[in-house]
Protein backbone atom coordinates (compact mmCIF):
# COMPACT_ATOMS: atom_id res chain seq x y z
CA UNK A 1 0.00 0.00 0.00
CA UNK A 2 1.54 3.37 -1.09
CA UNK A 3 1.15 6.58 0.74
CA UNK A 4 -1.67 7.91 -0.86
CA UNK A 5 -3.91 4.65 -0.92
CA UNK A 6 -3.15 5.01 2.86
CA UNK A 7 -4.11 8.29 2.70
CA UNK A 8 -7.37 7.51 0.81
CA UNK A 9 -8.24 4.31 2.82
CA UNK A 10 -7.66 5.91 6.05
CA UNK A 11 -10.15 8.46 5.33
CA UNK A 12 -12.67 6.05 4.61
CA UNK A 13 -12.05 4.25 7.67
CA UNK A 14 -12.47 6.86 9.73
CA UNK A 15 -15.59 8.17 7.72
CA UNK A 16 -17.17 5.03 8.28
CA UNK A 17 -16.38 4.96 12.00
CA UNK A 18 -18.03 8.10 11.92
CA UNK A 19 -21.00 6.90 10.59
CA UNK A 20 -20.94 3.99 13.23
CA UNK A 21 -20.72 6.17 16.07
CA UNK A 22 -23.57 8.26 14.58
CA UNK A 23 -26.39 5.31 13.87
CA UNK A 24 -25.38 3.06 16.69
CA UNK A 25 -27.93 3.73 18.59
CA UNK A 26 -30.34 2.19 16.48
CA UNK A 27 -29.09 -1.27 15.98
CA UNK A 28 -29.91 -3.88 18.48
CA UNK A 29 -27.52 -3.78 21.16
CA UNK A 30 -26.25 -7.01 21.27
CA UNK A 31 -25.26 -9.34 18.49
CA UNK A 32 -28.53 -10.98 17.10
CA UNK A 33 -26.35 -13.74 15.14
CA UNK A 34 -26.03 -17.65 15.67
CA UNK A 35 -22.79 -19.42 16.82
CA UNK A 36 -20.91 -20.61 13.42
CA UNK A 37 -22.27 -17.09 11.59
CA UNK A 38 -19.55 -15.29 11.10
CA UNK A 39 -16.57 -17.61 10.53
CA UNK A 40 -19.32 -19.58 7.72
CA UNK A 41 -18.39 -16.50 5.92
CA UNK A 42 -14.92 -16.33 6.03
CA UNK A 43 -12.71 -18.33 3.73
CA UNK A 44 -11.21 -21.75 5.39
CA UNK A 45 -7.64 -21.37 3.85
CA UNK A 46 -5.79 -18.21 3.61
CA UNK A 47 -5.09 -16.22 0.24
CA UNK A 48 -1.96 -16.92 -1.80
CA UNK A 49 -2.48 -13.83 -3.71
CA UNK A 50 -3.19 -10.37 -2.78
CA UNK A 51 -6.56 -8.75 -2.82
CA UNK A 52 -8.07 -5.18 -3.38
CA UNK A 53 -8.99 -3.24 -0.45
CA UNK A 54 -12.38 -2.45 -2.10
CA UNK A 55 -13.05 -5.78 -1.62
CA UNK A 56 -11.46 -6.47 2.08
CA UNK A 57 -13.51 -3.41 3.15
CA UNK A 58 -16.87 -4.69 1.88
CA UNK A 59 -16.65 -7.75 3.31
CA UNK A 60 -15.71 -6.21 6.81
CA UNK A 61 -18.96 -3.95 6.19
CA UNK A 62 -21.22 -7.21 4.91
CA UNK A 63 -19.51 -9.70 7.33
CA UNK A 64 -17.91 -7.98 10.43
CA UNK A 65 -20.46 -5.47 11.83
CA UNK A 66 -24.06 -7.81 12.28
CA UNK A 67 -21.33 -10.03 14.82
CA UNK A 68 -20.36 -7.15 17.06
CA UNK A 69 -21.84 -6.50 19.99
CA UNK A 70 -21.84 -2.55 20.60
CA UNK A 71 -20.63 -1.64 23.46
CA UNK A 72 -20.89 2.56 22.75
CA UNK A 73 -24.44 1.48 22.51
CA UNK A 74 -26.20 4.34 25.03
CA UNK A 75 -28.01 1.58 26.16
CA UNK A 76 -25.47 -1.10 27.09
CA UNK A 77 -26.26 -1.55 30.61
CA UNK A 78 -24.67 -5.11 30.89
CA UNK A 79 -21.38 -5.92 32.97
CA UNK A 80 -19.60 -2.85 32.79
CA UNK A 81 -18.86 0.30 30.59
CA UNK A 82 -16.04 -0.03 27.88
CA UNK A 83 -16.18 3.81 27.26
CA UNK A 84 -14.23 4.85 24.17
CA UNK A 85 -15.23 8.64 24.15
CA UNK A 86 -14.76 10.16 20.60
CA UNK A 87 -11.72 11.85 21.30
CA UNK A 88 -9.91 8.92 22.82
CA UNK A 89 -10.52 7.40 19.43
CA UNK A 90 -9.14 10.10 17.98
CA UNK A 91 -6.25 10.06 20.02
CA UNK A 92 -5.70 6.01 19.35
CA UNK A 93 -5.77 6.66 15.58
CA UNK A 94 -2.25 8.84 15.97
CA UNK A 95 -1.19 5.85 18.49
CA UNK A 96 -1.63 3.51 15.58
CA UNK A 97 -0.94 5.77 13.16
CA UNK A 98 3.06 6.78 14.42
CA UNK A 99 3.09 2.62 16.03
CA UNK A 100 5.70 3.51 18.66
CA UNK A 101 7.11 0.37 20.89
CA UNK A 102 7.13 2.22 24.02
CA UNK A 103 8.60 -0.35 26.30
CA UNK A 104 11.64 2.60 27.20
CA UNK A 105 11.87 6.12 28.19
CA UNK A 106 14.40 6.01 25.17
CA UNK A 107 12.09 3.79 22.58
CA UNK A 108 9.98 7.27 22.87
CA UNK A 109 10.72 9.92 25.60
CA UNK A 110 7.27 11.47 24.76
CA UNK A 111 5.00 8.41 25.94
CA UNK A 112 7.17 7.82 29.15
CA UNK A 113 7.08 11.30 30.04
CA UNK A 114 3.50 12.32 29.11
CA UNK A 115 2.58 9.22 30.84
CA UNK A 116 4.29 10.88 34.23
CA UNK A 117 2.40 14.27 34.03
CA UNK A 118 -1.15 13.04 33.15
CA UNK A 119 -0.67 9.98 35.70
CA UNK A 120 -0.29 12.98 38.28
CA UNK A 121 -3.38 14.77 36.61
CA UNK A 122 -5.29 11.62 37.66
CA UNK A 123 -3.99 11.60 41.24
CA UNK A 124 -5.06 14.91 41.51
CA UNK A 125 -8.54 14.29 40.20
CA UNK A 126 -8.87 11.51 42.42
CA UNK A 127 -7.92 13.44 45.45
CA UNK A 128 -4.72 10.80 46.37
CA UNK A 129 -1.71 11.72 48.11
CA UNK A 130 1.13 13.03 46.69
CA UNK A 131 3.13 10.38 47.54
CA UNK A 132 1.37 7.47 44.72
CA UNK A 133 2.60 7.40 41.37
CA UNK A 134 1.12 5.84 38.24
CA UNK A 135 1.58 3.31 35.82
CA UNK A 136 -0.62 2.42 33.36
CA UNK A 137 -0.97 -1.03 32.89
CA UNK A 138 -3.24 -3.09 30.09
CA UNK A 139 -5.69 -4.08 32.44
CA UNK A 140 -6.57 -4.26 36.14
CA UNK A 141 -5.87 -7.96 36.03
CA UNK A 142 -2.32 -7.18 35.02
CA UNK A 143 -2.32 -4.66 37.72
CA UNK A 144 -3.02 -6.98 40.16
CA UNK A 145 -1.17 -9.61 38.92
CA UNK A 146 2.04 -7.41 39.74
CA UNK A 147 0.42 -6.55 43.53
CA UNK A 148 0.29 -10.13 43.83
CA UNK A 149 3.70 -11.03 43.00
CA UNK A 150 4.79 -8.04 45.07
CA UNK A 151 3.01 -9.29 48.01
CA UNK A 152 4.87 -12.78 47.13
CA UNK A 153 7.70 -11.52 47.05
CA UNK A 154 7.95 -9.68 50.18
CA UNK A 155 6.22 -12.28 52.11
CA UNK A 156 9.63 -14.71 50.51
CA UNK A 157 12.26 -11.98 51.56
CA UNK A 158 12.39 -10.95 47.62
CA UNK A 159 13.61 -14.61 46.71
CA UNK A 160 10.45 -16.32 45.20
CA UNK A 161 11.82 -14.94 41.63
CA UNK A 162 15.43 -16.53 42.27
CA UNK A 163 14.63 -19.47 44.55
CA UNK A 164 10.48 -20.61 43.17
CA UNK A 165 8.14 -21.34 46.13
CA UNK A 166 8.53 -24.50 46.90
CA UNK A 167 10.91 -24.72 50.23
CA UNK A 168 8.85 -21.87 51.45
CA UNK A 169 5.80 -22.27 53.41
CA UNK A 170 2.62 -21.04 51.78
CA UNK A 171 1.86 -17.55 50.86
CA UNK A 172 -1.29 -16.37 52.06
CA UNK A 173 -3.61 -13.72 50.25
CA UNK A 174 -6.80 -12.29 51.57
CA UNK A 175 -9.87 -10.32 49.85
CA UNK A 176 -13.91 -11.57 49.87
CA UNK A 177 -16.23 -13.62 47.51
CA UNK A 178 -16.95 -9.89 46.16
CA UNK A 179 -13.78 -9.66 44.23
CA UNK A 180 -13.54 -10.08 40.40
CA UNK A 181 -12.16 -13.31 39.41
CA UNK A 182 -9.39 -11.61 38.06
CA UNK A 183 -7.93 -11.67 41.88
CA UNK A 184 -8.68 -15.86 41.16
CA UNK A 185 -5.94 -15.88 38.01
CA UNK A 186 -3.72 -13.81 39.63
CA UNK A 187 -3.39 -16.52 42.13
CA UNK A 188 -2.88 -19.09 39.85
CA UNK A 189 -0.09 -17.47 37.66
CA UNK A 190 1.43 -16.38 40.31
CA UNK A 191 2.08 -19.97 41.80
CA UNK A 192 0.66 -18.87 45.02
CA UNK A 193 -2.27 -21.34 44.57
CA UNK A 194 -6.23 -20.88 44.84
CA UNK A 195 -6.05 -22.86 48.18
CA UNK A 196 -3.92 -20.06 49.66
CA UNK A 197 -6.85 -17.26 48.55
CA UNK A 198 -8.32 -17.07 52.12
CA UNK A 199 -12.35 -15.51 51.73
CA UNK A 200 -12.69 -13.50 54.44
CA UNK A 201 -16.17 -12.83 55.41
CA UNK A 202 -18.75 -9.80 54.26
CA UNK A 203 -20.45 -7.99 56.34
CA UNK A 204 -23.05 -5.02 55.99
CA UNK A 205 -25.65 -3.54 53.18
CA UNK A 206 -22.23 -2.96 50.89
CA UNK A 207 -21.20 -6.57 51.31
CA UNK A 208 -17.84 -5.36 52.80
CA UNK A 209 -14.87 -7.24 54.53
CA UNK A 210 -15.40 -8.02 57.72
CA UNK A 211 -12.26 -6.82 59.36
CA UNK A 212 -12.27 -8.72 62.60
CA UNK A 213 -12.71 -11.45 60.71
CA UNK A 214 -9.06 -10.59 58.38
CA UNK A 215 -7.69 -10.38 61.63
CA UNK A 216 -8.57 -13.50 62.91
CA UNK A 217 -7.60 -15.44 59.93
CA UNK A 218 -4.11 -13.99 59.45
CA UNK A 219 -3.08 -14.25 63.43
CA UNK A 220 -4.58 -18.48 62.77
CA UNK A 221 -2.30 -18.73 59.21
CA UNK A 222 0.48 -17.12 61.27
CA UNK A 223 -0.02 -19.50 63.98
CA UNK A 224 -0.36 -22.17 61.80
CA UNK A 225 3.36 -21.66 60.34
CA UNK A 226 1.89 -19.89 57.26
CA UNK A 227 3.01 -16.71 55.53
CA UNK A 228 0.21 -14.12 55.16
CA UNK A 229 1.64 -12.07 52.19
CA UNK A 230 -0.97 -9.52 51.31
CA UNK A 231 -4.83 -7.99 51.26
CA UNK A 232 -7.09 -7.48 47.96
CA UNK A 233 -10.00 -4.79 48.92
CA UNK A 234 -12.45 -3.80 46.64
CA UNK A 235 -14.50 -1.00 45.90
CA UNK A 236 -17.35 -1.64 43.36
CA UNK A 237 -17.24 -5.33 42.78
CA UNK A 238 -18.22 -6.57 40.00
CA UNK A 239 -21.56 -8.73 41.19
CA UNK A 240 -23.54 -5.91 42.85
CA UNK A 241 -21.22 -3.23 43.68
CA UNK A 242 -19.72 -4.35 46.86
CA UNK A 243 -17.30 -1.81 49.24
CA UNK A 244 -15.01 -2.80 51.73
CA UNK A 245 -14.04 -0.24 54.77
CA UNK A 246 -10.85 0.40 53.27
CA UNK A 247 -9.46 2.55 55.90
CA UNK A 248 -10.48 -0.21 58.91
CA UNK A 249 -8.95 -3.47 56.23
CA UNK A 250 -6.01 -1.03 55.90
CA UNK A 251 -5.59 -1.01 59.66
CA UNK A 252 -5.58 -4.41 60.09
CA UNK A 253 -2.62 -5.17 56.91
CA UNK A 254 -0.78 -2.32 58.87
CA UNK A 255 -0.89 -4.13 62.04
CA UNK A 256 0.15 -7.61 60.44
CA UNK A 257 2.88 -5.93 57.90
CA UNK A 258 1.09 -6.72 54.69
CA UNK A 259 0.79 -5.56 51.37
CA UNK A 260 -2.77 -3.52 50.59
CA UNK A 261 -3.97 -3.75 47.16
CA UNK A 262 -7.03 -1.98 46.27
CA UNK A 263 -9.36 -3.38 43.16
CA UNK A 264 -11.46 -0.20 42.16
CA UNK A 265 -11.75 -0.68 38.35
CA UNK A 266 -15.19 0.53 37.76
CA UNK A 267 -15.44 2.24 40.73
CA UNK A 268 -12.34 4.29 40.75
CA UNK A 269 -13.07 6.59 38.23
CA UNK A 270 -16.55 8.14 40.04
CA UNK A 271 -13.94 9.41 42.63
CA UNK A 272 -13.16 12.47 40.87
CA UNK A 273 -16.53 13.27 42.01
CA UNK A 274 -15.66 14.29 45.78
CA UNK A 275 -19.19 13.36 47.10
CA UNK A 276 -18.85 9.97 46.51
CA UNK A 277 -15.23 9.24 47.98
CA UNK A 278 -16.43 8.07 51.16
CA UNK A 279 -16.73 4.90 49.70
CA UNK A 280 -13.08 4.55 49.55
CA UNK A 281 -12.68 6.50 52.32
CA UNK A 282 -8.99 5.70 53.90
CA UNK A 283 -7.53 4.89 50.39
CA UNK A 284 -4.55 6.83 51.58
CA UNK A 285 -3.19 3.66 53.00
CA UNK A 286 -3.45 1.26 50.15
CA UNK A 287 0.15 0.29 48.75
CA UNK A 288 -1.56 -0.14 45.31
CA UNK A 289 -4.74 1.02 43.92
CA UNK A 290 -6.07 -0.05 40.35
CA UNK A 291 -8.78 1.66 38.02
CA UNK A 292 -9.70 1.49 35.06
CA UNK A 293 -10.61 4.89 32.94
CA UNK A 294 -11.43 2.53 30.12
CA UNK A 295 -14.30 1.67 31.93
CA UNK A 296 -16.27 5.25 33.18
CA UNK A 297 -14.32 7.70 32.43
CA UNK A 298 -14.42 7.29 28.52
CA UNK A 299 -10.66 5.91 27.07
CA UNK A 300 -10.65 3.85 24.37
CA UNK A 301 -9.66 0.31 25.78
CA UNK A 302 -6.84 -0.48 26.85
CA UNK A 303 -6.04 1.66 29.75
CA UNK A 304 -6.03 0.82 33.44
CA UNK A 305 -4.23 2.80 35.63
CA UNK A 306 -2.63 1.60 38.92
CA UNK A 307 -1.14 4.11 41.73
CA UNK A 308 1.79 2.91 43.30
CA UNK A 309 3.00 3.91 47.25
CA UNK A 310 5.82 2.83 46.53
CA UNK A 311 6.91 1.71 43.11
CA UNK A 312 10.58 0.17 43.62
CA UNK A 313 9.18 -2.53 45.14
CA UNK A 314 7.10 -3.27 42.29
CA UNK A 315 10.10 -2.58 40.09
CA UNK A 316 12.34 -5.11 42.24
CA UNK A 317 9.60 -7.95 41.36
CA UNK A 318 9.09 -7.27 38.32
CA UNK A 319 12.65 -5.58 36.20
CA UNK A 320 14.91 -7.26 34.42
CA UNK A 321 17.72 -5.24 32.52
CA UNK A 322 19.74 -7.10 29.63
CA UNK A 323 22.33 -5.03 28.12
CA UNK A 324 20.02 -3.95 24.97
CA UNK A 325 17.26 -2.60 27.72
CA UNK A 326 19.57 -0.48 29.32
CA UNK A 327 19.76 3.16 28.58
CA UNK A 328 23.00 4.78 29.40
CA UNK A 329 24.14 8.26 30.02
CA UNK A 330 20.71 9.00 31.58
CA UNK A 331 20.10 9.05 35.19
CA UNK A 332 16.69 9.53 36.62
CA UNK A 333 15.07 8.22 33.66
CA UNK A 334 11.47 5.96 34.34
CA UNK A 335 11.12 2.99 32.21
CA UNK A 336 7.71 1.90 32.78
CA UNK A 337 8.41 -1.48 31.32
CA UNK A 338 9.90 -2.42 34.62
CA UNK A 339 6.32 -1.62 36.58
CA UNK A 340 4.29 -4.11 34.01
CA UNK A 341 4.70 -8.05 33.65
CA UNK A 342 4.49 -6.76 29.40
CA UNK A 343 7.98 -5.67 28.22
CA UNK A 344 5.94 -4.20 25.22
CA UNK A 345 3.98 -1.24 25.31
CA UNK A 346 1.29 1.38 23.70
CA UNK A 347 1.53 5.14 24.13
CA UNK A 348 -1.40 5.06 26.11
CA UNK A 349 -0.82 8.50 27.45
CA UNK A 350 -2.03 10.28 24.56
CA UNK A 351 -5.85 9.26 24.92
CA UNK A 352 -5.89 10.88 28.53
CA UNK A 353 -4.49 13.50 27.62
CA UNK A 354 -6.91 14.15 24.49
CA UNK A 355 -10.04 13.13 27.25
CA UNK A 356 -9.13 15.18 30.24
CA UNK A 357 -7.95 18.11 28.08
CA UNK A 358 -11.31 17.88 25.69
CA UNK A 359 -14.14 17.06 28.46
CA UNK A 360 -12.56 18.43 31.59
CA UNK A 361 -12.59 16.97 35.00
CA UNK A 362 -16.18 19.00 35.21
CA UNK A 363 -17.74 17.62 31.89
CA UNK A 364 -16.58 14.20 33.31
CA UNK A 365 -17.49 14.79 36.34
CA UNK A 366 -21.05 15.68 35.12
CA UNK A 367 -21.27 12.60 32.80
CA UNK A 368 -20.87 10.57 36.23
CA UNK A 369 -23.27 12.22 38.19
CA UNK A 370 -25.84 11.56 35.60
CA UNK A 371 -25.28 8.09 35.41
CA UNK A 372 -25.57 7.67 39.21
CA UNK A 373 -28.95 9.81 39.21
CA UNK A 374 -30.51 8.17 36.00
CA UNK A 375 -29.65 4.71 37.89
CA UNK A 376 -31.14 5.58 41.31
CA UNK A 377 -34.33 6.99 39.42
CA UNK A 378 -34.63 3.49 37.65
CA UNK A 379 -34.15 1.83 40.78
CA UNK A 380 -37.28 3.88 42.22
CA UNK A 381 -39.10 3.62 39.56
CA UNK A 382 -39.01 0.10 39.56
CA UNK A 383 -39.54 -0.32 43.39
CA UNK A 384 -42.69 1.18 42.83
CA UNK A 385 -43.97 -1.26 40.54
CA UNK A 386 -45.80 -4.26 42.69
CA UNK A 387 -44.37 -7.11 40.67
CA UNK A 388 -40.56 -5.83 41.16
CA UNK A 389 -38.13 -6.14 44.22
CA UNK A 390 -35.06 -4.58 44.54
CA UNK A 391 -32.30 -6.92 45.71
CA UNK A 392 -29.26 -5.04 46.32
CA UNK A 393 -29.27 -0.81 46.13
CA UNK A 394 -27.91 1.43 43.95
CA UNK A 395 -24.01 1.42 44.23
CA UNK A 396 -23.43 4.46 42.49
CA UNK A 397 -24.76 3.64 39.32
CA UNK A 398 -25.20 -0.48 39.88
CA UNK A 399 -28.59 -1.81 41.42
CA UNK A 400 -30.16 -5.19 41.25
CA UNK A 401 -33.30 -6.11 41.09
CA UNK A 402 -35.46 -9.15 40.56
CA UNK A 403 -38.90 -9.93 39.08
CA UNK A 404 -41.47 -11.66 41.03
CA UNK A 405 -42.40 -15.15 40.58
CA UNK A 406 -43.85 -17.63 42.75
CA UNK A 407 -42.54 -21.18 41.62
CA UNK A 408 -40.00 -20.24 39.60
CA UNK A 409 -38.42 -17.13 40.37
CA UNK A 410 -34.64 -18.44 39.23
CA UNK A 411 -35.54 -19.53 36.19
CA UNK A 412 -38.03 -16.98 35.32
CA UNK A 413 -35.38 -14.39 35.71
CA UNK A 414 -33.19 -16.08 33.51
CA UNK A 415 -35.54 -16.12 31.08
CA UNK A 416 -36.51 -12.61 31.49
CA UNK A 417 -32.69 -11.21 31.04
CA UNK A 418 -32.70 -13.68 27.92
CA UNK A 419 -35.80 -12.32 26.21
CA UNK A 420 -34.76 -8.49 26.99
CA UNK A 421 -31.33 -8.99 25.09
CA UNK A 422 -33.36 -10.72 22.19
CA UNK A 423 -35.56 -7.90 21.90
CA UNK A 424 -32.02 -6.02 21.14
CA UNK A 425 -33.39 -2.61 22.79
CA UNK A 426 -31.51 -2.85 25.62
CA UNK A 427 -28.71 -4.81 27.10
CA UNK A 428 -28.37 -6.45 31.15
CA UNK A 429 -26.92 -9.32 32.64
CA UNK A 430 -27.29 -11.58 36.00
CA UNK A 431 -25.98 -12.51 38.76
CA UNK A 432 -26.05 -13.94 41.83
CA UNK A 433 -27.14 -12.33 45.48
CA UNK A 434 -27.32 -15.29 48.48
CA UNK A 435 -27.53 -17.81 46.07
CA UNK A 436 -30.78 -16.56 43.95
CA UNK A 437 -30.29 -14.79 40.69
CA UNK A 438 -30.91 -11.06 40.20
CA UNK A 439 -30.43 -8.88 36.46
CA UNK A 440 -27.63 -6.46 37.27
CA UNK A 441 -28.42 -2.51 35.97
CA UNK A 442 -25.51 -0.62 35.54
CA UNK A 443 -25.59 2.94 33.98
CA UNK A 444 -22.28 3.59 32.60
CA UNK A 445 -22.45 4.21 28.30
CA UNK A 446 -20.95 7.55 27.52
CA UNK A 447 -23.48 9.23 25.29
CA UNK A 448 -26.36 7.64 27.43
CA UNK A 449 -29.65 10.25 28.14
CA UNK A 450 -32.28 10.05 30.45
CA UNK A 451 -34.36 8.88 27.79
CA UNK A 452 -32.18 6.08 27.34
CA UNK A 453 -32.94 5.32 31.10
CA UNK A 454 -36.59 5.47 30.63
CA UNK A 455 -36.38 3.31 27.56
CA UNK A 456 -34.90 0.88 29.93
CA UNK A 457 -38.10 0.87 32.16
CA UNK A 458 -40.23 0.42 29.32
CA UNK A 459 -38.46 -2.31 28.23
CA UNK A 460 -38.01 -4.42 31.47
CA UNK A 461 -41.60 -3.34 32.75
CA UNK A 462 -43.12 -4.65 29.23
CA UNK A 463 -41.17 -7.98 28.54
CA UNK A 464 -41.65 -8.88 32.16
CA UNK A 465 -45.59 -9.01 32.00
CA UNK A 466 -45.46 -10.20 28.73
CA UNK A 467 -43.62 -13.58 30.11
Amino acid sequence: MDISDFRHWSHRAADWGADYRETVGEKPVRAQTKPGDIAGQIEKSPPEAGEPMETIFADFERIVPPGLTHWQHPRFFAYFPANAAPVSVIADYLVTAVAAQCMLWQTSPAATEMETVVLDWLRQALGLSDGFAGVIQDSASSATLAAVLVMRERALGWKGNTDGLANHAPVRIYATKEVHTSIDRAIWISGVGQANLVRIPTKGPLKGMDPEALDRAIEADRAAGLLPAGVIACVGGTSVGACDPIGDVAAVAQKHGLYLHVDAAWAGSAMICPEFCALWEGIDAADSIVFNPHKWLGAQFDCSVQFLKTPAEQVRTLAIQPEYLKTHGHDGIINYSEWSVPLGRRFRALKLWFLMRHHGLEGLRGMIRNHVAWSVELAERLRGEPDFEIVTEPVLSLFSFRHKHETAPDQHNIALVQAINDDGRIYLTQTRVDDAIAIRFQAGQFDMTRADMETAFEVITEIARRL
